[in-house]
């Protein structure tokens, strides 16, 4: 199951934490100093209570004083212990203040870096990762995901730290002023442990089941999207809204339930600390009465009474918090640990390639119980212009794609210059290859920026060249800002024929020593077919070109044509020599004509 398959609770919550803690190693020392910040505040906060209790008292008795006739309250004392208070609590918020910018700082870095770390696994990624996985899927982990992480472990590493401190310093200084009271005011805590376990069991899979809707929440949205045109041209609007409905009905269910149970546990806390306060009220004013605690303390303890709930109630809720992030965590962590494409072991470096290409008993499926090529065998001299003809789903593109190593072959071997291409680094053995297919590869970005991705190093003068060469400097020109016109993110403000002819001048510039051409031509009217067959014929000259067509009238001059049906070849010729067989191609070559 990929990262985000449908689970309802997380599948391993202790190995996650584990993961999270390894994955900070580099901010150890800064959260060595958070830790060290964030316990010296809690420590000052902690004292000012106690210390504002002295005041108290010492306003108590001086009052009481005056009332008998004595010296009355010493405003000397009052004022150092004042601002004892004072410096105790701008040293703890100035602790606090650092402390939020240190973990601010490590949590943007921290984020960064994993978003970097998924944005390379992308790219190491094999082909059959996305074939099962979604576009939506994989946007919501690099936005959604690690948003959870960054704004949980901004607020929850301080909150756990800072909670726990408060807990262990109010208790020493409960102890300190009274202990039976203190040992009233304990009974709460596990009442308080037990209700924060069941809430946190009860919305760990709602937070869990959360992220997952979102993600595809997420999905649906961006097809719907980037299908725009289809939705609209099937008048799919109904069905798609329907379907975005459904799903955003059902994160709309987990969210609120999530939402619901972690929103219970801090009211609950503060009703039952509320509770321990009046208690502790009722206690104080009779150990007073007895003379066993001065007022002061009565008044300390009761604000260490009100406050000691409050670091539970806090990691209550952050517990709750930290349900959320871990399921974000472990699907973004179960992302990273998907297999990569496999390393080649002491690689062979390819040089002056001559463009010998060998298919020896090639056997390939997307999946092993659905095989596309059964028996390929063929071989491509250099230079030459070899042509893949067939039915729809005989296996054409296929082919490209385990050439490219894009897959790799279940059985068999693809030689080039004799050497096995298993055995060439996939960036050294795409170098060698300049392709053109169906699928239009252009980004967002200038013209000349788009047409330089085939030689980055190219000179504006090289990239005009092989524009013209294919037959689109003319059209460049005619739009506004020519070469520096920019395309928009989906590319719709230029033509579908018009980005093929980019797509073949990109190819022109890289000017490599073999080129796959997948239906290159597909989207152009015939009179621009004609100009661009010209220049791909001297682009071919002394090269070995794959031709992927359709159209057979495309590749009438091609050296050798294999034809494709159900994974194998069950022809192969040149055009002439097929059309005289009167077999299979001759009929494909035939009907196309009928059809006409």
């Amino acid at each position: 199951m990929g990262p985000h398959g449908k689970r309802e609770k997380a599948q391993d919550a202790k190995g996650t934490i584990k993961k999270l803690v390894k994955s900070l190693k580099r901010y150890y020392p800064l959260l060595i100093v958070i830790f060290v910040f964030s316990v010296l505040g809690t420590i000052f906060t902690i004292v000012g209570p106690k210390v504002l209790g002295n005041a108290t008292t010492e306003v108590f008795n001086g009052l009481i004083s005056k009332l008998t006739g004595r010296s009355g309250i010493d405003f000397d004392k009052l004022h150092k212990i004042l601002l004892t208070i004072l410096i105790l609590y701008i040293v703890s918020a100035l602790f606090n203040y650092f402390e939020g910018i240190i973990m601010a700082n490590i949590s943007q870095k921290y984020t960064e870096d994993l978003r970097k770390k998924v944005n390379r696994k992308i790219e190491k990624l094999p082909f059959s990762y996305f074939d099962k996985t979604s576009t939506g899927d994989v946007l919501s982990l690099i936005t959604n995901d690690i948003d959870t992480i960054n704004q949980n472990l901004n607020r929850s590493a301080t909150e756990v730290i800072t909670s726990i401190t408060m807990i262990v310093g109010i208790l020493i200084m409960m102890f300190s002023i009274n202990v039976s009271m203190t040992v009233v005011t304990l009974i709460i805590l596990p009442i308080s442990l037990l209700l924060s376990g069941l809430f946190v069991k009860k919305s760990q899979n709602y937070f869990n089941e959360r992220q997952e809707r979102l993600a595809t929440v997420n999905s649906c949205v961006e097809e719907s999207l980037s299908a725009f045109t289809v939705v609209k041209a099937f008048n799919a609007e109904k069905k798609v809204l329907k379907n975005l409905m459904q799903e955003n009905s059902m994160l709309y269910t987990s969210t609120w339930k999530s939402n619901f149970y972690g929103g219970l546990m801090h009211p609950i806390m503060t009703f039952i600390g509320n509770l321990g306060y009046v208690v502790v009220a009722i206690l104080g004013g009779i150990n007073a009465a007895r003379g066993k605690i001065t007022v002061g303390n009565i008044q300390s303890f009761i604000t260490y009474t009100k406050n000691f709930t409050n670091p539970i109630a806090n990691l209550a809720s952050i517990f709750s918090e930290l349900q959320s992030m871990l399921a974000a965590s472990e699907r973004v962590f179960t992302f990273l640990d998907e297999n990569e494409e496999e390393k080649v072991i002491n690689p062979i470096r390819i040089e002056n390639i001559e463009g010998k290409v060998e298919f020896k008993n090639v056997k390939f499926g997307y999946t092993e119980d659905k095989i596309i090529i059964n028996n390929f065998s063929a071989v491509a001299l250099p230079g030459k212009k070899i042509a893949i003809v067939g039915p729809t789903g005989a296996g054409k593109t296929t082919l490209v794609k385990l050439l490219m190593r894009f897959y790799d072959t279940a059985a068999g071997e693809i030689l080039l210059d004799g050497v096995n291409i298993n055995n060439i680094e996939r960036e050294d053995l795409r170098k060698a290859f300049g392709m053109v297919l169906q699928d239009t590869w252009l980004f967002s970005g200038s013209i000349m920026e788009n047409l330089r991705y085939g030689k980055l190093d190219a000179t504006d003068d090289e990239v005009i060249e092989a524009a013209k060469l294919a037959h689109v400097h003319h059209f460049i020109q005619t739009l506004p800002g020519g070469y520096n016109m920019e395309l928009n993110e989906e590319v719709s403000n230029i033509s579908e024929g018009q980005k093929q002819l980019l797509t073949i001048a990109r190819a022109i510039l890289a000017n490599p020593k073999l080129l796959i051409l997948d239906e290159a031509t597909s989207s152009v009217d015939t009179r621009t077919e004609e100009l661009i067959q010209k220049a791909m014929d001297e682009l071919m000259e002394n090269r070995t070109s794959f031709i992927i067509a359709h159209r057979l009238s495309t590749i009438r001059n091609a050296d050798l044509i294999l034809v494709l049906n159900d994974g194998d070849i069950v022809e192969q010729g040149t055009h002439t020599e097929l059309l005289n067989k009167n077999g299979f191609y001759s009929k494909l070559y035939n009907s196309q004509f009928e059809e006409i």
